[in-house]
């Protein structure tokens, strides 16, 4: 559930979504003072479909793990969701119950939902394979002590003794590594057989036994995709198409967990292939993207995949995989993500329309007036100040339509006295771009200062436009510069573009985008001012005296207990006081004093 600023609020699973959601919103049940007030607060429903119950346990936990939403009172710990640990780090493995999956080259698998099961398995093993549980260390430690019980009621081969060697050791492990990979049908088999033979034979207590193991396996053995034991960085992608329309859906996994997921609306051509739109939409998405995974997933084979590996391991640093699952969790898991992929282009096909007019569709018609071609990146700029006290400027950037806040910068004015707007602009834009350049020629990888706009916006007319093209000119750089025209009563108006004033129709997207942009830079600008004014609120006249830092003014007001008393002071008197000397105690009695 998200609220009016798109923030996380609760995280909630259910079999039937519908019925669930409905009883926040009926006035008959009492719900409680948190329920009602949450409900006031949500704004849109998100929602990820898995293939069972665990799945969704599971991912539940992840996602409330990594949003913290203000109205999950229960926030599940890893403490709930055992794994089956193998050391595989040892000469000799173990196989064990883990709280937490470590990064110490053992095998993990899980996480599972019953811990009963899980030990109730873990004994299975021992039984079944004879894999130790013992804390000795081995080979170091043979024959040092006599074979524990579990060797006497033979669920061990003691190889604390030395009676099996490591080879034989290592096959029963693989034996256990490949039961818990999925590979039971014998085990479950051989359990049943027995547990058959064990009720003909009227040995019930025995086939009871049997039945409690069958049963822990059975529950071991549902098999989830939601977390990864591999703990590695990946993003599995799917899409789903229909006829000009396609979706494309990203599952987010980071150390091994299912933290988040978005979907992308595209325009395609008709029939267009899913492996070509799924090339456009890697090219174009981590060409962006601060964050490039060591892996990425898809349901099909691409043409470049060898180029588009290279690409992305350019742009992380570091090897990038891009794998065509053909079995197992991460095919399911690339499923689960097509399957997702069409859910939210049946239902969500029309808001997603208009969301893609509210943004590629206004950048599109903004381009048009401007008689530009692929606009992407616009950024727009505007400077605050009062009375010309510490004026500041703000850089806002807007991609396909949407904020990209990571992108925004704030500058504090340096080099300009006085409420000259077009002055400040004009070392806001320097500073921008000459910074940009620099950072251009040391690294590669674009981001930041690097990227440049397709469009600058200014917050004016034909003054604040002039000055940017200035700017650009000496930087010999060309990019286009548009105004943002305010009416008399601070409202858009229109784009100056060309020494020319493009009247904007105000019902359009691009009025409206244009009007957002505009509101965004102004109030990002207002926010940094603001910040700096509350911190000259707080300004002492011992800062401006040189060598008198936060924790010698902190010693002479605790010391002195007003600005009189230390003003009085003679320089012998200032030095003792701690942490000040007798450099920084005559410093402060020439300020006073004017000597």
């Amino acid at each position: 559930m998200h609220d009016e600023k798109d923030n996380i609020i609760y995280v909630g699973k259910a079999i039937s979504l519908k019925n669930r959601v409905r009883q926040y919103f009926q006035s008959s049940r009492n719900k409680g003072v948190k329920i009602e007030q949450m409900v006031t607060h949500i704004r849109r429903f998100e929602y990820i479909v898995t293939d069972s119950e665990l799945e969704a346990l599971v991912l539940e936990c992840n996602l409330i793990k990594e949003h913290r939403p203000k109205y999950n009172t229960m926030l599940m710990d890893d403490k709930a969701y055992p794994f089956i640990k193998v050391t595989t780090n040892e000469p000799f493995p173990r196989v064990m119950l883990a709280r937490k999956m470590l990064k110490d080259k053992a095998r993990y698998f899980g996480p599972y939902t019953s811990a009963q099961a899980v030990r109730d398995t873990i004994d299975l093993l021992h039984k079944l394979y004879h894999i130790r549980s013992c804390n000795r260390s081995l080979p170091k430690d043979i024959g040092k002590e006599r074979p524990c019980l579990n060797y006497h009621i033979k669920q061990c081969d003691a190889p604390c003794q030395g009676y099996i060697s490591k080879e034989e050791y290592a096959k029963a492990v693989q034996e256990v590594i490949r039961f818990l990979n999925g590979n039971f049908d014998v085990i479950l088999k051989e359990l049943q057989e027995k547990m058959d033979a064990a009720s003909e034979a009227l040995e019930f207590e025995k086939a009871i036994e049997y039945r409690e193991l069958l049963n822990s396996v059975k529950k071991v053995a549902q098999k989830q995709k939601i977390t990864d034991s591999s703990g590695e960085d990946r993003d599995v992608l799917a899409v789903a198409s229909e006829e000009e329309d396609a979706v494309v859906q990203v599952f987010f996994i980071r150390g091994g967990r299912l933290i988040g997921r978005d979907h992308f609306y595209l325009r395609i051509s008709k029939d267009e292939p899913h492996s070509e739109v799924l090339d456009s939409f890697i090219k174009q998405y981590y060409a962006g993207t601060p964050f490039i995974p060591g892996e990425l997933m898809l349901p099909e084979e691409l043409e470049d995949m060898h180029l588009l590996e290279e690409w992305l391991g350019t742009k992380r640093g570091g090897k990038v995989s891009i794998r065509v699952p053909k079995k197992g969790t991460k095919e399911k898991l690339v499923e689960l993500a097509a399957n997702n992929a069409s859910l939210v282009l049946n239902k969500d096909k029309e808001r997603l329309k208009r969301e893609e007019g509210r943004t590629i569709g206004a950048v599109r018609e903004i381009a048009k007036m401007l008689d530009l071609d692929g606009v992407s990146r616009m950024e727009a700029y505007d400077i605050s100040n009062t009375n010309g006290f510490e004026s500041v400027g703000s850089m806002v950037v807007y991609e396909r339509g949407k904020p990209k806040r990571n992108d925004y910068r704030k500058f504090k004015i340096k080099g300009i006295q006085g409420a000259d707007d077009y002055g400040s602009m004009r070392e806001v834009l320097t500073r921008r771009f000459t910074h940009g350049l620099r950072e251009r020629e040391e690294s590669k990888e674009l981001g930041g200062f690097t990227s440049f706009p397709d469009l600058i916006l200014m917050d004016g007319g034909k003054g604040q436009v002039n000055v940017a093209l200035e700017v650009l000119d000496e930087l010999r750089l060309n990019i286009p510069v548009c105004g943002m025209v305010k009416d008399d009563f601070h409202r858009t108006r229109g784009l100056y573009y060309h020494n020319e004033e493009i009247a904007i129709d105000k019902s359009s997207e691009a009025f409206r985008l244009i009007t957002r942009i505009q509101d965004e830079a102004h109030r990002f600008a207002i926010e940094y001012h603001r910040q700096l004014r509350s911190k000259g609120q707080v300004h002492s006249i011992l800062d401006d005296i040189d060598g008198i830092g936060p924790a010698r003014r902190k010693a002479l007001m605790r010391h002195y207990l007003s600005l009189d008393a230390i003003k009085a002071a003679t320089v012998e008197e200032l030095s003792a006081v701690p942490s000040m000397n007798e450099k920084s105690a005559e410093a402060v009695y020439k300020f006073f004093h004017g000597e």
